[in-house]
């Protein structure tokens, strides 16, 4: 997307989120815009979601916009200028809202709301201080996506070339340039645990820098050398936490002259100590742990590991706790230069198309929620589940359900797999979906892992598609959801394939 259509649309959601004045903090990940709001009354939901770029809405921690990857970045970018230098004659989104929905929409805004309050109501439920804890640890992995993204593709190309035995030089250079940030992806993690977390970030940094500095070989801490990395990014996150501490008791004892001087010292030496004689150790353990039985599970249990998983994974992405499976994926990956966890769980995606596929054909009469399936399956397919999680599964409810079966049977196929010897991994975190492709992985080449993991998309698509087409609706759902109108309704839209407006959509969709 081109600055000029970028900013279009950052001018558009301005308004309709209250304005400059209303906005805290700007940021997004992979596919989202995050938004920190003043005042979330402020938010007219209905033109949001009616502008062409946003694919759907989520209520969380921050005000979540998603508009898919590639586009996000430019749109933040544009959005953070317009904060910045606010212009007066900047447009308002008043065109593209009134002229977005159709005669038939009011049938998809009422799901559309109807996923929110349930997502709303979930979140409420689930505001324990474990769950929050977690949500604010994936906050510390979000914004490193793209870099992981980004080296893990290279490293996929330098792996290819490599079993070609083509360009012995230029696999080097690649090589390089895909290590470099995964050696320093401890310093990342430290510097980003203490921003979230309320500390200085460089100190951060620095503390859980003392995990891959080459010279800790020489250190003994319990009976052993210790070794550069060792605990990864569960280490770096532990050292990042205690140095947040240590900052905040410093600062609270040390007169405020001396604070310059003391607190950084105190926090990078007690930190640093603190990291090479016990945290390096215990996280060493728990990250080697983690490796051992992400592999145990599959070599054992790939079957019902695939139909958990799979199964379980779309219920996370609702609760939004799927973000803490961060750490564990980058830590698979700096252990064995893949996650096997990725693929599975985004069979959970897949499962979600065909039950959307299946709703579509359904609900023949019903236009609004056809056409919102339309504008967001590519989404789907390229693995950007949300639109179709709050926009039509989750707010009928049974489909939901249909769903997660399509993702266990998917889970389950790459789970034998795996079980036989063919494990499909991930070279890098966040795509799933077909974007996921060109970040596979393992034992017999990409052309292997390719077939395996397109073996797995197949069958959720054809599983959610299936059971959601014979066991999604009850015969009182379709006929509050699929009921033709009638013919002389003013206005009823009348599209070749669907001859009728919308039944309003009441009641609870179980």
């Amino acid at each position: 997307m081109s600055d000029e259509k970028n900013r279009a649309v950052a001018e558009a959601i301005l308004p309709l989120v209250g304005g400059a004045a209303n906005i805290r903090s700007v940021a997004h990940c992979m596919t989202r815009l995050r938004l920190g709001l003043a005042d979330r009354s402020l938010v007219d939901r209905a033109a949001l979601a009616a502008l062409p770029a946003v694919l759907g809405t989520v209520d969380d921690d921050t005000y979540q916009i998603v508009l898919g990857p590639g586009a996000v970045a430019g749109v933040t970018a544009q959005l953070r200028r317009l904060l910045d230098a606010p212009r007066a004659d900047a447009p308002r989104a008043d065109a593209p809202a009134a002229s977005a929905p159709t005669a038939s929409a009011p049938t998809a805004e009422e799901l559309a709301g109807r996923g929110e309050r349930i997502r709303a109501e979930a979140r409420v439920r689930n505001a324990t201080p474990v769950k929050q804890a977690l949500r604010r640890i994936a906050n510390v992995f979000v914004p490193l996506i793209p870099a992981l993204i980004g080296c893990g593709i290279v490293a996929a190309l330098s792996g290819a070339l490599a079993n070609l035995g083509w360009a012995p030089a230029l696999v080097a250079a690649l090589t390089a340039v895909s290590s470099g940030f995964m050696s320093l992806l401890a310093v990342f993690v430290g510097y980003n645990t203490a921003k979230e977390f309320g500390g200085t970030p460089v100190l951060g940094g620095a503390v859980a820098g003392v995990i891959v500095y080459a010279g800790v070989a020489k250190v003994e801490a319990f009976g052993h050398h210790l070794t550069p990395g060792q605990g990864g990014v569960v280490g770096a996150l532990l050292a990042a936490l205690l140095a947040v501490q240590l900052e905040r008791w410093t600062r609270r004892v040390v007169p405020p002259a001396l604070d310059v001087l003391v607190t950084p010292t105190v926090t990078v030496l007690f930190g640093g100590l603190a990291a090479l004689y016990g945290l390096m150790f215990v996280a060493g353990e728990v990250s080697t742990g983690i490796g051992h039985a992400a592999t145990w599970l599959l070599a054992h249990g790939g079957l019902l590991a695939g139909l958990v998983l799979g199964g379980l994974f779309l219920p996370l992405v609702m609760l939004g706790l799927h973000q803490a499976l961060i750490p564990i994926h980058t830590t698979l990956i700096q252990q064995q230069g893949s996650t096997v966890l990725l693929p599975i769980l985004a069979m959970a995606g897949a499962g979600q198309v065909g039950c959307a596929a299946a709703v579509y054909l359904r609900l023949r009469h019903n236009a609004s929620i056809r056409a919102t399936i339309r504008s967001a399956l590519p989404a789907g397919l390229l693995g950007i589940g949300e639109p179709l999680v709050y926009g039509v599964t989750l707010p009928l409810g049974r489909p939901f359900v249909t769903a997660c079966v399509g993702g266990a049977a998917g889970g389950a196929f790459v789970g034998v797999a795996g079980q036989l010897g063919s494990a499909v991994g991930s070279t890098a975190v966040g795509p799933s979906g077909w974007a996921l492709f060109p970040l596979l992985a393992g034992p017999h080449g990409l052309a292997a892992s390719a077939a395996v993991y397109g073996g797995g998309l197949l069958t959720g698509y054809l599983v959610g598609f299936l059971a959601t087409y014979f066991f999604g609706f009850t015969r009182a759902m379709l006929a509050e959801y699929d009921a033709p109108a009638p013919a002389d309704a003013p206005g009823a839209p009348a599209p070749a394939d669907a001859p009728g407006a919308p039944a309003p959509a009441v009641g609870d969709g179980t």
